[in-house]
């Protein structure tokens, strides 16, 4: 060995602050130490001018590292896993030839240079590659090419400096080429695949150490989803283990199928009436239609196949029809693989996003052929109703047949033909039925068939799926009494939760009552339940909520038994027995409300109340919930104990806990519902556990184990520059209270209002689909990234995007996080991602915009940005955009 294992001891720190150097075995020396002020100037410039060099070197022993993460062990990976790390690989590979240039250039600029110091330079350069302490033998393999490319460039310079740095990277040179002798085979097996030649060995090390030590530092996931790539969980199993017929899909759900196309005139037509209606379809394509695959496998494209990438940049799902249309039950062999494969291959050419979907010709089917799609990814779709358009002639009865088996099945696959007027014809009268009948169009969203998001002119209103009619609230937030002390946060946490009810969760404004200050007399209270809700205002199906935020008291009654009242602005501490509102006066409203359930939150401290049961457990339990009625509270603690008026943002630390749990952090189970005693399973652990209150909760006599119950709505937000995210001591408090969460522990001991305790038990969660899952982990997601937790929510917003892959929002979103992270190319590879879901998403291309401008791309952030102001010429980013373009 020459150099390399013993080379001079050079350790360069990142900031290159020292250098230290030493010979054989002896004691380092500090080569600064008898250096003049001038000389130490030269030598600050010198460890100056390395560091953008070691910081290229870094970069490209990065990119080294990870295609030997991706493709290590490719031969345990499956066909797919393989070419995803094939193609990250080469994507990594051609980054590092061109990261060559750039240091080429680099080294050019630096010996172009008249200073003495550029050789010194170099020097510390060679330094970290020989003798840098966390580096491999493997690793310094990352840098052959650099070396052997500045050889080359100091060989021309006759200067003895030159010559003396010649003959060491030589030397160098030698030590990577033993290097590469003993670690040939494991490393000639995974960069031979690419298109130059890299004899690399190594073997002083054992090569498993090696990759044990890098799987450490790099994991395959995160290596992927930097290049733009999250690989879906695999296609879930609905109807059978191999088949989809649709029988699965949720009550008034149908997916539009066509077959046999492109048709040069036909298919045109059939999406022209989807995009009228705004509706989803599936087109499953013959093969020859749009090309033919060659005896040498070399695929060659047809006229038509311009009408398929167009089906797939409008965002259809188009899959697979066979190659000619054969009958494939009497197919096998050769000649069926050529049947599948070679349409794929087609479909494949067109474009990227083909669907993994495929349509057996007549539904004709074997087990040979079933197992051969499972070999190539792809899924069967069938069907369960026929419009029989390749065989009825006439429109209006293709309409018929298809709404009496809609009507029938209730739900399903529906199968047409793109390749027949009749078609055409009778879509429109179809759709607008099925639309008039209430019926949601599912399209492919990776994984499955879903319903994507509402149609443009369907109704505003969501469907509740809660069982409720209409939603009433009453909130109360008192400051400034005139006789009691006054409080700092009441009222604004009355606003802040009156806001939440109506924004959030949708409840109309009219029907929020909002008393803040001198509002909330006690006969403005009272007046407000029995003027606005009771006789006969509210009804069986309703809800109500009720918050209060400012005094509590507590008086002992003769008989030993503790009385809370909630004081209004205007009672008088001495009077308040007969100017307050006792528990027993609330729990007069409760029982004469008709609503079904009815939830008090008080934060105030007090005691007095006589309790029951707490809410059901069963897992069927929205079922169950809709027959029993619910009279719950909350309070924020006991009646020896002060609300902590030093929550952030202007809040109590009750009330910011419980704004906490409605922004969805409540929902416990992961079922998108938040039910009073998840509310209380969240808040009142939480509390304790940050103040000196102890939040108590139960059920009010005449409740009968119901629930009342939030539905979480997905959040819309899409992440830009503009989101805001929590203030530093928000961001403390939430950890403490997340801290307190005790884990997902399904049952949670809290405070009775009568004193002792109760255990808590979360209704257990029915099974969600792979959209709502996809929804909640990006409103997870949401969360993190307002809480600064930027790797956490990367982990959440990739989690979406494995459920569901043409999630435009999440995958904007991981974009936003990266570019937070002042990870510029990454955030590109994922914002450009989103444009391939969703073209249109202004913001998308204003981020988009900003990461090409902080990663230097300036002729892309100009389209960007110009793009942006096309589609939103008036919008929110429109100020920013149009600055940004005078920059460049």
């Amino acid at each position: 060995m020459s150099r390399l294992p013993a080379m001079r001891g050079f350790l360069l720190s990142i900031a290159l602050s020292a250098l230290l150097a030493g010979c054989g075995g002896g004691t380092p020396a500090d080569p600064h130490s008898s250096a003049t002020p001038a000389g130490q100037a030269a030598i600050a410039a010198d460890e100056g001018a390395a560091v953008p060099l070691l910081a290229s070197l870094r970069q490209q022993l990065d990119s080294h590292r990870r295609i030997i993460v991706l493709l290590a062990d490719e031969e345990a990976q499956n066909d797919r896993d393989r070419a995803t790390s094939t193609r990250i690989g080469q994507q990594l590979f051609h980054d590092g030839l061109e990261r060559r240039q750039a240091i080429a250039a680099q080294f050019d600029a630096l010996l172009r240079t008249a200073s003495p110091q550029r050789f010194a330079t170099l020097s510390a350069v060679l330094d970290y590659i020989e003798s840098a302490p966390d580096l491999f033998d493997a690793d310094r393999l990352a840098f052959r090419e650099v070396l052997r490319d500045l050889h080359g460039r100091i060989g021309a310079d006759s200067s003895l400096p030159a010559v003396k740095l010649h003959q060491r990277i030589g030397e160098d040179l030698e030590a990577l080429d033993e290097i590469e002798r003993n670690y040939n085979q494991e490393i000639t097996r995974i960069f031979s695949r690419f298109e130059r030649t890299r004899a690399i060995a190594l073997k002083r090390e054992k090569w498993e150490d090696y990759v044990a030590r890098l799987r450490a530092q790099y994991d395959r996931e995160a290596i992927l989803r930097d290049y733009g790539v999250i690989e879906p969980y695999p296609m879930s199993m609905k109807d059978s283990e191999r088949e989809i017929f649709g029988r699965d899909l949720p009550a008034k759900t149908v997916v539009l199928t066509f077959d046999d196309g492109p048709h040069k005139a036909y298919t045109d037509e059939i999406t022209a009436i989807l995009k009228r209606y705004d509706v989803p379809g599936v087109f499953f394509e013959v093969g020859r239609n749009i090309g033919n695959v060659g005896a040498d496998g070399k695929v060659t494209l047809g006229a038509m196949a311009g009408i398929s990438r167009q089906l797939m940049a409008d965002g259809y799902a188009v899959g697979n029809h066979s190659l000619t249309h054969a009958q494939l039950s009497r197919t096998s062999g050769d000649a069926l693989r050529e049947q599948v494969l070679g349409t794929d291959a087609l479909l494949r050419s067109v474009g990227d996003k083909r669907a993994p979907l495929f349509r057996f010709p007549y539904g004709a089917r074997n087990a040979e052929g079933l197992q051969l799609l499972g070999e190539a990814g792809l899924k069967s779709i069938m069907w369960n109703i026929d419009s029989m358009d390749w065989a009825d002639p006439v429109p209006e009865s293709i309409v018929q047949r298809v709404l009496d088996q809609v009507q029938k099945e209730q739900r399903g696959i529906i199968l047409f033909h793109d390749i027949h007027d009749r078609a055409v014809k009778a879509l429109p009268q179809i759709l607008d039925r099925l639309i008039a009948d209430g019926y949601q169009f599912a399209g492919w969203n990776g994984r499955d068939f879903s319903v994507g998001r509402a149609r443009r002119d369907a109704g505003s209103a969501a469907t509740v799926t809660t069982g409720y009619e209409k939603s009433w609230a009453i909130v109360i937030g008192i400051d400034d009494y005139a006789k009691w002390p006054k409080l700092e946060y009441a009222s604004r946490d009355a606003q802040a939760i009156a806001d939440t009810l109506t924004g959030q969760f949708g409840f109309p404004s009219s029907q929020v009552i909002v008393l803040k200050n001198r509002e909330a007399t006690r006969n403005n209270i009272l007046a407000a339940f029995h003027d606005r809700l009771s006789d006969g205002r509210t009804q069986k199906n309703d809800r109500v909520f009720v918050f209060f935020a400012g005094h509590g008291a507590t008086r002992q009654l003769a008989s030993g038994r503790d009385l809370g009242y909630i004081i209004p602005v205007d009672s008088d501490p001495e009077e308040f027995a007969t100017d307050a509102i006792a528990m027993t006066d609330v729990q007069n409203i409760a029982e004469s409300l008709q609503a079904k359930h009815v939830l008090f939150v008080m934060d105030a401290c007090y005691s007095g109340l006589g309790l029951t049961r707490g809410g059901p457990s069963s897992s069927s339990f929205l079922r169950e919930n809709a027959r029993r009625t619910a009279r719950q509270m909350l309070t924020a603690g006991g009646a020896d104990q002060q609300v902590a008026d030093s929550g952030p943002n202007g809040h109590s630390v009750f009330t910011w806990v419980l704004l906490q749990a409605l922004s969805g952090k409540g929902d416990l189970n992961g079922d998108g519902l938040i039910t009073g005693t998840e509310l209380a399973a969240y808040v009142a652990p939480a509390v304790s556990a940050v103040s000196r209150q102890t939040p108590a909760f139960g059920s009010l006599p005449g409740s009968q184990g119901g629930e009342f119950v939030f539905q979480v709505p997905g959040s819309q937000e899409f992440l830009n520059a503009d989101t805001t995210q929590l203030s530093a001591d928000a961001i403390a408090l939430n950890s403490r209270v997340d801290a307190a969460q005790g884990g997902n522990e399904a049952a949670v001991k809290v405070a009775g209002l009568q004193g002792g305790s109760s255990t808590l038990v979360v209704p257990a969660a029915v099974p969600t689909s792979d959209r709502q899952r996809a929804q909640q982990a990006n409103d997870r997601g949401l969360q993190l990234y307002r809480e600064k937790r930027y790797d956490e929510a990367v982990a959440q917003f990739t989690e979406a995007l494995k459920l569901r892959p043409d999630f435009a929002q999440a995958a904007n979103n991981l974009g936003f996080v990266y570019y937070r992270q002042q990870r510029y190319a990454e955030a590109a590879r994922w914002l450009e991602n989103t444009l391939k879901i969703d073209p249109s998403r202004a913001v998308a291309h204003l981020n988009l915009g900003d990461a090409y401008f902080q990663g230097g791309d300036k002729a892309r952030a100009k389209q960007a940005y110009t793009t942006y102001l096309a589609l939103q010429p008036q919008g929110s980013g429109a100020a920013q955009a149009r600055a940004q373009l005078q920059k460049l």
